[in-house]
């Protein structure tokens, strides 16, 4: 059983979910037979099970009940982590400027050890400067007061801690030239951004890759993308794809798989790291 203090409120109740879905198909009960056990129906199981929803205690000793679990041993640690499910995250300080699809993504992102990912159109959040950051809300939120951009940049901000934890977060990124072709906040900002760059990109947790416009078109035209691996290894990898009010999560192993294989052909046909940092310092220096 994972320890509560190891992953955020986001990962417990995932791993809570696969517990009880396990259990639920070694007892051979179904969704709908579950559902009606504990006043809801089969959509609220599936909620449960895949960690979409923070548990109530009540709802969890039923269906443990329901599934044969009934020795205090068994049924106390998981218990526990339901209980700690309702504790929030510290991104929910941030609830007033958060999308709540989104908030979802930063609680896997905060329990995550390795995030491999895919960047189209800007610069990939975890790498960003404060004034890059500025320019992105700016530009896609041009009615945003002033007070509620701050908040934004802050939170963006506050999520690059994974890199710098003790031990960090594993993060690789392959994002495309056309998001440092594209100016962002103006020239001071994009000089700032690619030195950041340059120096972050030392880091040994971090790998960043360019895909470079002439190799045209490439295995993950469809779009940005994120891939999410965990030290727990009750939490399945789970691929991220956002969209503009929305986000899709998906965990289902064939289609992670996909996003693997992508993602690997990508790093091939990208630059490597070295060429990547060449790059990165030819655009600063014509900037």
């Amino acid at each position: 059983m994972t320890s509560p203090d190891a992953v955020g409120p986001t990962a417990r109740r995932i791993v809570v979910g696969a517990h009880l879905r396990r259990l639920r198909e070694a007892a051979a009960v179904s969704r709908e037979d579950a559902g009606y056990h504990v006043r809801g129906s089969a959509s609220k199981i599936s909620r449960m099970e895949l960690g979409r929803v923070s548990f109530k205690e009540r709802d969890v000793a039923d269906l443990l009940t329901l599934y044969g679990v009934v020795d205090a041993s068994q049924r106390e640690p998981l218990l526990s982590l339901a209980r700690d499910t309702r504790s929030d995250g510290w991104w929910h300080r941030y609830d007033d400027v958060l999308e709540s699809w989104f908030g979802t993504y930063v609680g896997l992102e905060e329990a995550a050890s390795t995030i491999r990912a895919y960047q189209v159109q800007f610069v990939p959040g975890l790498l960003q400067t404060a004034d890059y950051t500025r320019g992105v809300v700016v530009s896609g939120l041009p009615d945003t007061p002033s007070a509620e951009v701050d908040r934004r940049v802050k939170l963006r901000l506050e999520r690059q801690r994974i890199l710098e934890r003790t031990p960090p977060a594993t993060y690789w990124v392959v994002m495309d030239e056309a998001a440092l072709r594209r100016p962002v906040g103006g020239r001071a900002a994009m000089q700032g951004q690619l030195k950041h760059l340059l120096e972050v990109g030392e880091r040994p947790n971090i790998t960043i890759q360019v895909m470079p416009l002439r190799r045209g078109t490439h295995t993950a035209d469809g779009g940005a993308f994120s891939m999410l691996r965990f030290a727990d290894p009750d939490i399945p990898d789970i691929v991220y794809v956002e969209q503009l009010v929305s986000a899709l999560y998906l965990d289902k192993p064939e289609h992670v798989e996909r996003y693997r294989q992508a993602m690997e052909r990508l790093t091939v046909a990208a630059l490597s790291p070295a060429e990547t940092r060449d790059f990165f310092a030819k655009l600063l220096k014509a900037a």
